[in-house]
């Protein structure tokens, strides 16, 4: 390889993010995922190169193992065991809800009441990955808490009105079903905004273009668990990196700070 050729490989090399780490000690860890970044290797996308789950392991420098998963385009709190006996603990421990989970997310229209939605959903499948299994399961249970917490009014035309009105919600998923956020928020008609499986696409264009931002407006911004091993509550909190211009243009609070004290009161709301 000539020097020419060295120079060039180097300049083009892909530059790995470091990940930001929220809590990490013998056992587990807790880091911030990007949105735009697949946890791990997936034949769906063969040409990614960048994974949450090998970058954690680099910039760590040993094994660590996954105990639950974000979607790609979602950004948010995200744990990894450091051994197999602690991922099964976890593991376990999330199967019987011992997990509380809140998500923050922009939605279309303005969202005004608290509400439990308690709607079934039939189990996504993949053409490929799931070519084989059942195509005729019934509908799965499927419950989901929603609080309001701020809205908005654009002067954005993304229909027959020359404005469109937006809300800031907080979700607590009760289940765990495959885009359940995004498919109960679709089904109530306030769909997420950036989602372009079950979204506006419309409105998505339409707030994109006014505000500059391309992605899907989802955040696992608190998870509350039991240590594996010392059975001691822990709290995570993702920062709202990426999030906090558009908040401040939204007139929305956007100081971590707020939502870290605010969020947690919500579960004690029935």
């Amino acid at each position: 390889m000539q020097a020419a050729d060295v120079e060039f490989a180097a300049v083009t090399k892909p530059v790995v993010p470091l990940l930001t780490i929220l809590y990490q000690d013998e056992y587990l860890v807790a880091i911030d995922k990007p949105a735009g970044m697949l946890v791990h290797r997936s034949f769906l996308d063969k040409h990614e190169t960048l994974f949450v789950l090998q970058t954690l392991r680099n910039q760590l420098g040993r094994h660590v193992f996954p105990v639950h998963r974000l979607d790609r385009p979602t950004s948010g709190v995200l744990v990894f065991a450091l051994s197999a006996e602690i991922a099964r603990v976890l593991t376990e421990q999330q199967q019987q809800q011992g997990w509380q989970k809140m998500y923050l997310a922009v939605v279309r229209g303005h969202l005004k009441e608290a509400q439990l939605v308690d709607y079934p959903l039939k189990e996504q499948l993949d053409a490929i990955a799931d070519k084989k299994a059942r195509q005729d399961k019934v509908a799965q249970s499927a419950q989901t808490r929603i609080w309001p917490l701020a809205h908005t009014e654009l002067p954005v035309a993304a229909g027959r009105y020359p404005t469109a009105r937006f809300s800031l919600v907080a979700l607590q998923p009760l289940t765990g079903r495959k885009h359940q956020l995004r498919r109960h928020l679709a089904h109530l008609r306030h769909p997420i905004i950036g989602d372009t499986t079950h979204g506006d696409g419309k409105q998505n264009r339409a707030f994109s273009q006014h505000t500059g931002v391309q992605r899907l407006l989802l955040t696992a911004i608190l998870l509350h668990i039991r240590h594996p091993v010392t059975q001691q509550p822990l709290q995570f909190n993702a920062p709202l990196t990426g999030l906090q211009q558009l908040f401040q243009h939204l007139h929305w609070p956007a100081d971590d700070s707020w939502y870290q004290q605010h969020l947690p009161q919500l579960w004690q709301i029935k």
